[in-house]
């Protein structure tokens, strides 16, 4: 098609809807609602049906009545406080209950809720509450003690309020920051995305790219800072539906299908890394479930067709969006055809735009790769504290308002489907984390043992990708690969430590003298040399066998370290899984990662295959004496 074509999509709005015989008056896929405030919506529901189940956490349950009534007590609480409209608070609390109560609550009051993680290093946490300009952080007082880092604190109450004084909601317009979300920023620091009520509102109100209704229950097991939390929460609670809380920290694969059996979860997001295990394993949540919403990188076509011949009724749903762009900007239901190629990432939903322009922000011609960027509504203000990079990547389009330029590749249909084709830069995703390796790179060139560093993304098999770290040594003594990762743990999230770490003697070039990535990627990652010195006992090898299967190389060692032979949290997943399976022992992963040994997992399944024989004798004598 030549660049005259009357069919590229000069400003054209690329929707939800087959038709595009009239392609500047396209609509997109809202129906006819007002956007309003988020505790609007909940409130409304509250009205409407008092009685009816919004939240469930383990044993504890919150009808919409008590959910509201709980949020304006706790608002009213914050408010005499000090807390006020445009005030940021951070939120550092694990995923529960009270999580949804006190988000709620903040905005009653009309302040901004930046979720914190308490896993994250106190260097990191500290950067966040400074960027965000955060004037309080309330949350669980252990946590607040041992994770808050400087400033002013708030403990919550430990149980809901459901009496007390109330205050009326605050008036909130759509384009009120709701919530910072961090993602991976290319300096060294985490950058701050500021998303809208509006934003919010409009994605969950009545979504007509996914299905959920007052009688569905939704599974929340995402971190609060992860913007999948913001569906798997919002999406329900605006519409009527219920929260199924998973309390477990860091859920396995068989905590997930127990969450969705024992509570009736029909709704449910996964990372893409995470379904594709899912998939594999042809877990038996499926069989509960009749919606699964997808998302974080791209869905890989043979898993989604074996879900999808084997649970028929299920609803699959891809979604694409970065945190920019309010959760998910384009949506896809896929099915069995879609499975031929590689699975598409739709069209626009719930009131954005999207467009393929080239590198001047010119339209391309259906069928060709162009950058997408992403318009509409949901857009977030920009970045907290950041102006010059919010003016660099949220842009004034001459023709088409104001946009996003998400850097990823992609091309238009004829029916206006979007094809996925991966980044324009060097951001990647891994188990649907967003990645700046440059942030990575930048704190491995401060150490003074290092002269140079590249990181990049290494795939040794289907659907394990594993951050691949590669150093150059400055003059001198060489650092242990363990010394360095242990010094990026202490400034950053485990999920951007990298997994394996391999010194070379010089990274590889492009001839226009940039890192060539392509050639790191084919690199081998870390060798380990192993003594087999001292004979495993027999569940040692056991545990070696199921390691050496999940690593993807030969485990012999009673102290090896399942960090340090490219072990992350998917592949955790998987151990305890298979060990579940081979040995009938279910090892919960802050244990895994507590004993993080050949041995050390050995003596955890030991352990419990003594308590569940000593189960099976509740008569046996108890040892009073120690003997």
């Amino acid at each position: 098609m030549t660049a005259s074509s009357p069919r590229i999509p000069d400003t054209r709005k690329i929707s939800d809807t087959p038709k595009i015989s009239d392609a500047r008056k396209i609509p997109d896929d809202r129906k006819d609602h007002p956007v309003t405030a988020l505790p609007a919506l909940v409130a409304r529901h509250a009205e409407r049906t008092p009685h009816a189940l919004a939240v469930v956490d383990g044993d504890t349950t919150l009808t919409y009545r008590q959910l509201v009534t709980s949020a304006r007590c706790l608002a009213a609480h914050l408010h005499a406080y000090g807390v006020r409209p445009g005030d940021r608070v951070a939120l550092l609390m694990p995923r529960s209950a009270r999580t949804l109560v006190t988000q709620l609550a903040l905005w009653w009051v009309g302040a901004a809720c930046v979720p914190l993680d308490p896993a994250h290093p106190r260097p990191r946490i500290e950067a966040m509450l400074a960027d965000s300009g955060t004037t309080l952080t309330v949350g669980d007082s252990k946590l607040l003690a041992s994770a808050a880092g400087t400033g002013v604190t708030l403990a919550l109450p430990e149980d809901p309020l459901l009496s007390g004084e109330e205050i009326p909601a605050a008036d909130t317009g759509p384009d009120a920051t709701a919530l910072v979300l961090f993602t991976s920023g290319s300096t060294g620091l985490p950058k701050g995305v500021t998303v809208t009520h509006g934003g919010i509102a409009e994605l969950v109100s009545d979504p007509h790219y996914v299905t959920v209704t007052a009688r569905d229950r939704v599974l929340f097991h995402s971190p609060t800072t992860f913007d999948a939390s913001t569906f798997e929460v919002w999406a329900a609670l605006a519409n009527g539906a219920s929260v199924v809380v998973c309390t477990t920290e860091r859920p396995s694969f068989e905590d997930l299908a127990q969450h969705v059996e024992r509570y009736g979860v029909t709704v449910a997001f996964f990372t893409t890394a995470l379904f594709h295990q899912l998939a594999a394993r042809r877990s038996r949540l499926f069989s509960v479930l009749r919606t699964v919403v997808v998302g974080g990188e791209a869905m890989a076509a043979q898993q989604a067709r074996a879900v999808l011949r084997a649970f028929p009724w299920l609803e699959l749903v891809n979604g694409y969006g970065p945190t920019e762009t309010t959760t998910f900007a384009t949506t896809h239901r896929v099915t069995d055809a879609d499975c031929d190629g590689p699975v598409p990432i739709g069209r626009p939903c719930a009131g954005a735009t999207a467009h393929v322009l080239d590198e001047a922000g010119r339209p391309v011609a259906d069928g060709a790769r162009g950058e997408l960027w992403i318009g509409g509504s949901r857009l977030a203000n920009g970045y907290a504290g950041r102006p010059e990079l919010t003016a660099e990547r949220f842009v004034e389009h001459a023709s088409l308002g104001r946009l996003y330029r998400t850097g990823d590749l992609v091309s238009c249909r004829q029916d206006g489907v979007l094809d996925f084709h991966g980044r324009a830069d060097d951001q990647v995703k891994v188990r649907g984390f967003r990645i700046e390796p440059g942030e990575i790179e930048h704190l491995l060139r401060e150490q003074p043992e290092v002269d140079d560093a590249a990181v990049t993304v290494r795939r040794p098999a289907e659907g394990d990708a594993r951050l691949a770290a590669f150093v150059v040594a400055a003059p001198g003594p060489v650092p242990r690969a363990e010394t360095l990762r242990t010094r990026l743990a202490e400034q950053l999230p485990a999920h951007l430590v990298p997994d394996e770490l391999t010194f070379v003697e010089r990274l590889p070039l492009t001839v226009s003298g940039k890192v060539d990535r392509r050639a790191l990627a084919d690199l081998r990652g870390v060798t380990v040399t192993e003594d087999r010195a001292e004979p495993l006992t027999p569940l040692q090898q056991a545990v070696a066998d199921v390691w050496s299967h999940a690593l993807g190389c030969e485990v012999a060692r009673a102290d090896a370290d399942f960090i340090a032979y490219g072990g992350h949290s998917l592949l955790a997943l998987i151990v305890t899984d298979d060990l579940r399976e081979e040995l009938g022992v279910t090892l919960s992963l802050p244990d895994f990662f507590a004993s993080p040994t050949v041995a050390g997992h050995a003596a955890l399944v030991e352990r419990a295959l003594l308590a569940n024989h000593s189960d099976l004798h509740p008569d046996a004598p108890e040892d009073t004496d120690g003997h």
